[in-house]
């Protein structure tokens, strides 16, 4: 966006001329996914994030998300990152710097879906069934992104939103997540 500002001298009222720059999100109406992706974060962030409270990191997270899905191939992964991040903000952060039980920090592949925590492979095997998986790229950005673990960060995100933030609001998870999910799996791009 730039911004002029006139005024004859500098102590007198002027006057304010605003212009956009750039396609901004209507580069998004060529591809469907991208737009409902962008709905589902809307839809999320809208019913998750009180009104009237200033929460400046899910607006910048907000603004990075809608950059990223210009890429195709990543911004399912970014979405993943964004969700965590609102978690944070609303104070449901995950913890995944360390194993919950023997306080490892290699090998993490689950976390309680009761605390959030990080579990290691070794601590975690014997309750893998009551786990949820744990994928690779939210621990780190040199993580590569393998196939199935956007589904896997889409439902590690999605079980603490509607567990600690939707629930206690008396509602279910926004249907536009839930219709982006579908269609991701529909496109084969979880």
């Amino acid at each position: 966006m730039m911004a002029e500002f006139r005024s004859r001298t500098s102590d007198q009222l002027g006057s304010a001329r605003l212009e956009p720059m750039g396609e901004g999100p209507a580069s998004l109406f060529d591809d469907p996914l991208a737009l409902i992706g962008l709905n589902a974060a809307a839809a999320v962030a809208a019913g998750a994030l009180p009104e009237r409270e200033p929460h400046p990191g899910a607006f910048y997270a907000f603004e990075a998300l809608m950059g990223a899905f210009a890429i195709a191939e990543i911004w399912p992964a970014i979405f993943v990152r964004y969700e965590a991040g609102l978690l944070e903000t609303l104070g449901f952060g995950l913890d995944l710097s360390r194993c919950a039980s023997t306080g490892e920090m290699d090998d993490l592949v689950w976390v309680s879906p009761r605390t959030g925590r990080a579990v290691s492979r070794t601590a975690g095997a014997p309750y893998a069934d009551k786990l949820l998986r744990l994928p690779p790229f939210m621990l780190g950005a040199q993580a590569g992104l393998d196939e199935g673990d956007v589904n896997d960060g889409l439902a590690l995100t999605g079980h603490f939103l509607e567990q600690y933030v939707f629930h206690a609001l008396n509602k279910p998870l926004p249907p536009a997540r839930v219709w982006m999910m579908e269609r991701l799996q529909e496109a084969g791009r979880l």
